[in-house]
């Protein structure tokens, strides 16, 4: 018997661990007002995941108006991290 689907979702939430990855939508659903996507994993079944965090998601608040999302990014910070600890330390004793 044939798997049947809505199509496909990409996960696009920045720190979710199957970020980038698609899956097969198998329902959609209004969960405590949340939209959300009822997703096949073919090792762990099925999940649920809110459908803003997909391909799905609502369009922007901003129609046609190109809307840039900006994303924590962790990599960055250690960077800046590290540039700073390479910055002598001067003291304010003088």
């Amino acid at each position: 018997m044939p798997n049947h689907h809505l199509g496909l979702a990409e996960i696009l939430h920045p720190f979710h661990p199957l970020r980038g990855q698609r899956f097969p939508v198998l329902k959609t659903r209004r969960v405590a007002g949340i939209d959300t996507l009822i997703l096949s994993h073919a090792e762990r079944g099925s999940f649920s995941i809110p459908r803003e965090w997909t391909d799905w998601g609502a369009p922007s608040a901003h129609d046609g108006q190109e809307a840039v999302a900006h994303y924590f990014d962790l990599g960055m910070l250690l960077d800046l991290t590290a540039l700073i600890d390479q910055l002598p330390h001067s003291s304010s004793k003088k």
